[in-house]
């Protein structure tokens, strides 16, 4: 929390000495009060986790806004033509998320996407199962989208 904290002492900086205050130019003071502070801390890697995490947060966010636009052109694209291409099913995926906070924001984050829902965790809580709208042939390679991706990514940020 500090170290956020001064990323955006930082960036309020910026916005004085620009005095353009604007959210562009906030972004970009931001983006450069970060790259200081990394600058700065780039050894002390133990104690300063924020320098890792912005990274992450921004990598699993691209992620999860590219398979939000993805699943929306393909359920559009679905719509406005005259041939179906949905295979539904259900599909249990295996979790490596373990807390409750992973195994929600996960979920949260499978549901959101279009084409795909959450519908129940496993009584052991090693399963979360996904009804998915476009159900590939190879059910494993849905599977692995979800574990590759989503998971994958969600688990780098909060691990």
């Amino acid at each position: 929390m500090k170290h956020l904290l001064e990323n955006l002492f930082l960036a309020f900086i910026w916005l004085t000495l620009t005095m353009k205050f604007e959210l562009v130019n906030f972004i970009f003071g931001f983006a450069a009060g970060f790259l200081v502070l990394w600058f700065v801390n780039r050894k002390k890697t133990d104690e300063y986790r924020y320098i890792h995490f912005m990274p992450r947060l921004l990598s699993f966010l691209l992620l999860f806004t590219k398979e939000v636009i993805k699943g929306s052109i393909r359920i559009g694209y679905d719509i406005v033509t005259p041939h179906h291409y949905m295979h539904p099913g259900i599909i249990a995926v295996p979790l490596d998320a373990k807390t409750d906070l992973e195994i929600t924001l996960l979920a949260n984050s499978i549901t959101l996407t279009p084409g795909t829902t959450s519908i129940a965790l496993s009584d052991d809580r090693a399963y979360l199962y996904v009804y998915n709208v476009y159900l590939e042939e190879d059910v494993q390679k849905s599977i692995d989208e979800i574990k590759n991706g989503l998971e994958k990514k969600l688990l780098e940020v909060l691990r």
